[in-house]
Order: C-alpha cells, then sequence, then structure tokens
C-alpha cells in the first residue's frame, strides 16, 4: 500500500512527515504497530496515510468539519470504482479544451457545486454524493494553488489555475487510498468529537488549521466558520483533557516567532507540554520570493 493525499490541501503534512515519524512513541517506533489512531482534523490525510503505508493501525479513526472533504473520503471508501469512472470522464472532457474553454468549463462546474448546496443532502449517502465528490476533486485539481477556501455561506470561491496538464483522475492512487480506507472509521465533525474515541491506548494526531503569521495572511479559512484564537484556546484545552486520559498525543502549528520573537502564544498555550521548532518549506505565500523555509512547532506530551 502506498497511498498519499488524494487532494492537494493548504498546511499538508508532506514537509514534516519525517520529523513526526521520529517523534513517536518509541514502543511505536520499535513494534511498528498503532494500537488505535486518531486524527481530530484529518484534511489531506498526508500524516495517516504515511502512517498507513509504515505501520500497522489496528483501528483508524479520522474527523473533519469539512463536509464535502469526508464526503470524499466517503466515496472513495465505498465507491472509488465509481469515482473514477466520473473523474476520468471529466478530465476527458476539460483536458480537450482550449485555456479560454477550461476557464469556462471549470466556473461552470464551481457554480453547479454551489448551487448543490441548496438540495443536497449530507446526511444520506446516495449518487449525489459520488458526483459531489468528483466535482470536489476537479475542482481541486484545477483551482488557483490548489485551495481549499469558502465564503460566508459555505460556496466554494477559489478562482480558476492555470495548468497545463492537471491529472483530476489520478487512477492508481484513488485505488490505495480506498484500501487504505476500507477498515478506517470517518466522521464529520468537530474536532471534540473525536474525544469520545480517545482512550489510553490511541495515537493522537491533531493538525488544526494554522494560525496566521500576520494579520494580513493570504490564506485563514478552511470552512465557513474560520479557526480564530479562541478556537486554539479550546483545541489546548482539549489536549489537556485528552492527555489526562493516558493517549499519546501530538500537535502542529505555525510559529509565531517567524513574525515576532516576542509572540508566546503557543509557548503558553503548551507550557505543560514538550514544544519544539522544526523548519518545513512553506509555498503558500504569494510572493514566491518568501516561499522557503520557517519554523513550525510540533507540540507532544511525552
Amino acid at each position: 500500500m502506498n497511498a498519499k493525499p488524494f487532494v492537494k490541501w493548504v498546511g499538508g503534512k508532506g514537509q514534516l512527515l519525517l520529523e513526526l515519524e521520529k517523534r513517536l512513541p518509541p514502543d511505536i517506533l520499535e513494534n511498528k504497530i498503532i494500537p488505535r489512531y486518531i486524527e481530530p482534523f484529518v484534511g489531506g490525510g498526508a500524516v495517516f496515510f504515511f502512517l498507513k503505508t509504515k505501520y500497522k493501525l489496528k483501528e483508524s479513526y479520522l474527523f473533519d468539519n469539512n463536509q464535502d472533504l469526508i464526503i470524499a473520503y466517503e466515496v472513495i471508501k465505498n465507491n472509488h470504482h465509481k469515482l473514477i469512472k466520473e473523474l476520468r470522464e471529466i478530465e476527458n472532457d476539460h483536458l480537450k479544451r482550449s485555456e479560454e474553454k477550461r476557464k469556462e468549463n471549470f466556473y461552470i462546474i464551481r457554480d453547479t457545486y454551489n448551487q448543490q448546496l441548496n438540495n443536497f443532502n449530507f446526511n444520506k449517502y446516495d449518487y449525489q454524493w459520488i458526483e459531489r465528490a468528483a466535482y470536489f476533486i476537479f475542482l481541486n485539481k484545477t483551482c488557483y494553488n490548489g485551495l481549499y477556501r469558502q465564503n460566508s455561506k459555505g460556496e466554494f470561491n477559489v478562482p480558476f489555475g492555470r495548468y497545463k496538464n492537471p491529472k483530476i483522475c489520478d487512477e492508481n492512487n484513488l485505488l490505495q487510498v480506498h484500501n487504505a480506507l476500507i477498515d478506517t472509521k470517518l466522521f464529520c465533525g468537530d474536532f471534540t468529537e473525536s474525544g469520545s474515541y480517545i482512550n489510553n491506548h490511541s495515537l493522537v494526531y491533531m493538525d488544526p488549521p494554522y494560525r496566521p503569521l500576520n494579520g494580513t495572511s493570504y490564506f485563514t479559512k478552511y470552512s465557513k466558520d474560520g479557526f480564530d484564537d479562541e478556537d486554539q484556546n479550546k483545541l489546548a484545552n482539549f489536549f489537556k483533557e485528552m492527555d489526562m486520559k493516558g493517549a499519546n498525543l501530538i500537535l502542529s502549528n505555525s510559529d509565531p516567532k517567524n513574525q515576532d520573537e516576542q509572540d508566546q502564544f503557543f509557548d503558553n498555550l503548551y507550557a505543560d507540554f514538550n514544544l519544539e521548532r522544526v523548519p518545513a518549506k512553506r509555498n503558500i505565500n504569494r510572493d514566491a520570493k518568501k516561499r522557503g523555509f520557517i519554523n513550525e512547532l510540533i507540540v507532544r506530551n511525552y
């Protein structure tokens, strides 16, 4: 099994995988077994797929509050063949067009995707889920920078991205992702909902929406609700509650000290835990000159 994220996701953990692996509990590193693995913010799933490839995960529970992301995971888990067929048709139709016609096609599909919100049943799995998952993946692969961003109405509002040959239907990886998800439980919900599944046999990796490094940060909204400092405080309290359960906890976030040496926000929030700064490359800045290595935080309770 060699699955990797099936969507591009801001804050994806590709850059941090080896740093995170080095910090796994010693018994997991030695035995290559994780009794129960839980992610309250699965996002693109880079860490889950990495661990699934290298370790035996006896139980896996993945959560995210982005409904469309979880729909895509559910469809890949339950109907990957039909999803691949839909994506192949969309890809063939899209790639034969001129760039101007591709742009037109992108906005037609984006409008259709947003209009579905008016009568889409997010609670009952049916064929509409397969179609919506296909649109979700198409938009992710063809929008600007692979961003996922919603406006206050919950509508996807990222503009068209110019790609010569976007891989909209990655059939082989979708099959690998399907295999990784077969015995995995998926949930759409707030991170606190994962708490009832966390026990003293759990490894929990928390990857919340990162705190913006400055007041003008270009990307902050993964969902219409956003994730502000109050949410970061709520998460820190959740971290402390789960620590009391005896679970092994790992959390990552941005390091405010990249911008302001005096900013102690996370140092104060996680003062009782093991907080480290590690270098990671980030490409989210609009200005290519400002892309490069910055520190990120890894917090552990062991």
